[in-house]
């Protein structure tokens, strides 16, 4: 197995991308079939808990009772539609897309003529989408299988970018950057909620896949973030942390408060006119 470099610390870690990305995918795989959460398996697992965690991150009682039962699976660390500020007519593509609910959402907001493309890497997950699809109205909705540092996305063909805890998950996020600005056209935009490094993670919880596959370990810090942006042609990032996050946050790990070490945040950026 070979080694990679955690970029803040230069510390080798014993998690290879490959195995990283291997496991990632078997624990959502689980979570789409099972239905139990990304972060803790006693969380959200009754359609009440998955509602109500969904209220801790940001989406209204409304947004909740628009989607029909079975695309909230509890996952995410905040609502990226809340800062995308999404016009009718746009296309929007969603990084890990799983069950589709912020997809949903976003295809409400961008109307008929709007368009609205969701990616996941996970079969079983991307199946549990699509069969979401109809039960939710989507005409303008698709899910594609793919990885998201290799887009099945054209080049210069979506508007907004969002995406909901994911990134962290991925071993190589500059090329995620990369990827995201070359499928956005023009003046288009990134509008993400993830989790950021607010302190180093003990080396225990650094190298153990179960905080890699859960939103932990994977998590960069603001100024690495804003440098994989800055290198990728974003301007006008802005990363903000959400300070109350440790309410869900310090529930995702039994063994530790990962909220003294991660939290979660919004990520922002626009590709300019060429």
């Amino acid at each position: 197995m070979s080694n990679t470099t955690d970029p803040e610390t230069n510390d080798a870690t014993t998690v290879d991308a490959e195995t990283q990305r291997r496991a990632v995918r078997e624990r959502y795989a689980t979570i789409a079939t099972e239905e139990s959460s990304c972060c803790g398996d006693s969380l959200a697992s009754t359609d009440t808990e998955r509602d109500d965690r969904a209220e801790q991150l940001g989406y209204t009682a409304d947004d909740i009772d628009a989607v029909a039962d079975g695309a909230n699976l509890g996952l995410g660390c905040g609502n990226p539609n809340a800062l995308a500020a999404l016009e009718p007519g746009e296309t929007v593509l969603d990084l890990g897309a799983g069950g589709g609910f912020d997809c949903f959402l976003a295809a409400d907001e961008v109307g008929s003529e709007g368009h609205v493309i969701g990616v996941d890497m996970t079969p079983e997950m991307v199946e549990r989408a699509r069969g979401n699809v109809e039960k939710n109205g989507g005409d303008s909705i698709e899910f594609r299988l793919g990885e998201i540092e290799h887009l099945p996305v054209a080049d210069d063909s979506v508007d907004v970018v969002i995406s909901n805890c994911v990134i962290n998950l991925s071993p190589d996020k500059p090329q995620v950057f990369r990827e995201a600005y070359r499928v956005l056209g023009t003046g288009g935009r990134l509008a993400i909620s993830d989790v950021v490094m607010t302190a180093p993670l003990p080396e225990a919880a650094r190298n153990d896949i179960d905080s890699l596959t859960g939103c932990i370990a994977g998590a960069a810090t603001i100024e690495s973030l804003r440098s994989m942006l800055a290198d990728a042609g974003f301007v006008d990032v802005h990363i903000e942390p959400k300070e109350d996050s440790d309410r869900f946050i310090r529930e995702w790990d039994d063994s530790r408060d990962v909220s003294e070490y991660v939290v979660s945040a919004t990520i922002e950026g626009r590709k300019p006119p060429q």
